[in-house]
């Protein structure tokens, strides 16, 4: 078991090497976003409004983390400070139009450099790749 545990760290260690390769192959005006906590943070406030808690809260993280993670996305006018459409305490951060369009480029560059690697896979391929990193990620999240 524990070699098989070290193959995969192996791989992931090889995936994080193709990501750093993509990034530095792009060209600075092909780059959609700059920091990788950029794209996850607003890929997750596509879906709603969210307070720092929340969001600390989904990415396991400190609230100060995430703090300093969002004032990016402010200071870019990626996102936006709003109040609580609940009506709670806590003001929420709202994805903008251009943080809507700049997290769209950047799904779509992500999304042509990935299909270019799969290219040659079978759809059963995909299915189960996707389907052993969704369990993957699962585990992470408990």
């Amino acid at each position: 078991m524990r070699e098989k545990i070290a193959d995969i760290e192996r791989e992931l260690m090889l995936i994080g090497r193709y990501k750093e390769l993509a990034a530095a192959s792009a060209a600075p005006a092909e780059r959609r976003l700059e920091r990788s906590s950029s794209y996850i943070l607003l890929s997750r406030l596509e879906s709603a409004p969210m307070s720092i808690g929340q969001l600390a809260q989904a990415f396991s993280l400190d609230a100060s983390t995430v703090n300093r993670q969002t004032a990016v996305l402010l200071r870019e006018g990626l996102a936006e400070r709003i109040p609580d459409p609940e009506g709670g305490m806590a003001r929420k951060l709202r994805i903008t139009a251009e943080g809507l369009r700049r997290v769209g480029e950047e799904r779509a560059y992500r999304l042509s450099g990935l299909a270019t690697v799969l290219k040659d896979w079978t759809p059963a391929e995909l299915a189960s790749f996707a389907e052993g990193l969704a369990h993957f990620n699962a585990s992470i999240e408990r």
